[in-house]
């Protein structure tokens, strides 16, 4: 009997080692050597790397829960930023949402797991039971044929009966083809996109809010503008209405002047709307209502930071929404695997014990016990299991494409604000040099209008120029800090994945 069993345990163990479907290999992906425009040192900090190769593998994951993901907005110098994001990494809804599902993936990597297990169940049952003693019953019984009555009498005595059992269950399928260690692994890929997915929530919204933010400073620095304008306007209609009083200036100067101040105060004031919007969507990404926000006028810092750009290779270790794919696509290459195992039998393991005990509890005499197997096999199914196998390395190869198009989608979008960088730096010198020159345009033809040598619209002609000219560097400025907060979202901020947890 022992060796029976031995050889039983042998088998199972032996068939438990292995796992039907194929063993996940992380597929290749060509990249370029260096990103096109890193060649800019005037905007980046170029990052050294060995890893050149054209064929890139992904980076086995570590666990490193000690790793500071670090608040990559800091590098921007800019107090009332760095209070936002922190709200925001607080208090964001979307963050909190992606967090729990990623909590909830993890719950169910355990609750595949929990297969690995037998499942024992047992009851206990007791009762009291009082049987009446007030009649009898007398039985005749004739060719098979078998008959009672009841009688009634006077003194007979009840019954008291009491009565306990227990029972215990044990059941348990092991795992000969793989089809858990398959689920497991599954569950275990998804709970690891999760995470990633979590992570790439985050980097988006703290990339949208620094964006926003320096929009909202951009504004505030056109609204500088716009009210310096106002001034100079009101200046220069006293200047026109006094050259009217001395009669060197006509009434149509005057008519002018004060149409160009009313519309530059109109435009101070409509500038307020888009203003509240941006501080409006600040509110929501922080998480509170936006009544409960009020972003004072501040400064505009216009100087991006240097930003390291690392090979495009490191860049497949930096963001996360590439870690996503690449962990969706092992959980489709497992879902194969329990797919095949479909094919196979399936063998169940049954054991049972029960007693009803005549005196303690837990009597051994009163055990009765019984051991089972059953083998069972699908003979039929109608196909069924082949399009199942079928349909999961479809979904698998649809993995590796989106895998590629995501890492393809990632260098396209480092480039782009790479290229935005450099473009906006050349503009912005120039644009420097524009608004210098229409400043000092601007001042000679006032000083040309006071001598009465040029009507009044050129001034109106010279004070518009300057006001489109400056509004526009200013422009340049602040969408160069947008781009430069995009190129460090685009470079997966502090993010890196070797992060995400094993499981």
């Amino acid at each position: 009997m022992l060796k029976k069993i031995w050889l039983i345990s042998t088998f199972i163990l032996f068939v438990t080692s292995c796992a039907v479907g194929p063993d996940y290999k992380r597929p290749l992906v060509d990249a370029p050597s260096q990103f096109k425009e890193a060649k800019n040192k005037a905007v980046i900090a170029p990052h050294k790397s060995k890893k050149s190769s054209k064929s890139i593998e992904w980076k086995l994951a570590q666990p490193k829960d000690q790793y500071d993901r670090g608040k990559w907005w800091l590098i921007f110098n800019d107090p009332k930023l760095n209070e936002l994001e922190d709200q925001l990494v607080s208090n964001n809804q979307s963050v909190q949402n992606a967090y729990y599902n990623y909590k909830q993936a993890r719950a169910l990597v355990d609750e595949a797991a929990a297969s690995f297990f037998p499942t024992v169940t047992g009851s206990l049952s007791m009762s009291r039971q009082k049987g009446g003693g007030g009649s009898s019953f007398i039985s005749n019984t004739t060719t098979g044929v078998s008959t009672g009555t009841a009688v009634t009498g006077g003194n007979s005595s009840s019954t008291i009966t009491n009565s306990r059992s227990w029972l215990i269950d044990a059941t348990w399928e092991p795992d000969l083809w793989g089809l858990v260690r398959r689920t497991v692994e599954a569950s275990a890929a998804g709970a690891q996109a999760s995470e990633a997915l979590f992570a790439s929530t985050r980097l988006s919204l703290e990339g949208m809010l620094a964006q926003t933010y320096f929009e909202l400073r951009g504004l505030d620095a056109i609204q500088k503008l716009l009210n310096d304008t106002v001034a100079s306007d009101k200046s220069s209609l006293q200047l026109t209405l006094h050259r009217y009083a001395s009669g060197v200036a006509a009434r149509g100067d005057i008519v002018q002047a004060q149409s160009v101040l009313e519309a530059a105060e109109a435009q101070a004031i409509n500038n307020g709307i888009l203003r509240g919007q941006y501080e409006h969507a600040i509110a929501v990404l922080i998480g509170i209502p936006p009544a409960e926000l009020s972003l004072a006028p501040g400064p505009f810092h216009a100087v991006p930071p240097a930003i390291p750009v690392s090979v495009p290779s490191v860049l497949l270790e930096r963001r996360p929404d590439i870690a996503q794919a690449e962990r969706l696509m092992q959980q489709a290459n497992a879902q194969i695997g329990v797919a095949e195992a479909a094919y196979f039998p399936t063998l169940t393991l049954t054991s049972t014990a029960s007693t009803i005990p005549k005196g303690p509890l837990f009597s051994v005499p009163a055990l009765n016990w019984s051991l089972g197997m059953q083998l069972a096999e699908t003979i039929i199914d109608g196909g069924l299991r082949a399009a199942t196998v079928r349909a999961a390395k479809a979904g698998y190869y649809a993995s590796v494409a989106n895998y590629r198009q995501v890492v393809l989608a990632a260098f396209q979008n480092v480039e782009d604000n790479l290229i935005s960088l450099r473009i906006l730096n050349d503009q912005i010198v120039v644009e420097r040099k524009a608004v210098a020159s229409a400043k000092l345009g601007l001042k000679l033809v006032i000083n040309q209008y006071k001598s009465g040598t040029v009507p009044y619209s050129s001034v109106i002609t010279a004070e518009i120029n300057a006001f489109n000219i400056e509004q526009t560097a200013i422009n340049a400025e602040y969408q160069r800090m947008v781009s430069a907060v995009g190129l460090v979202e685009a470079l997966g901020g502090e993010w890196d994945a070797s992060q995400i947890e094993c499981i």
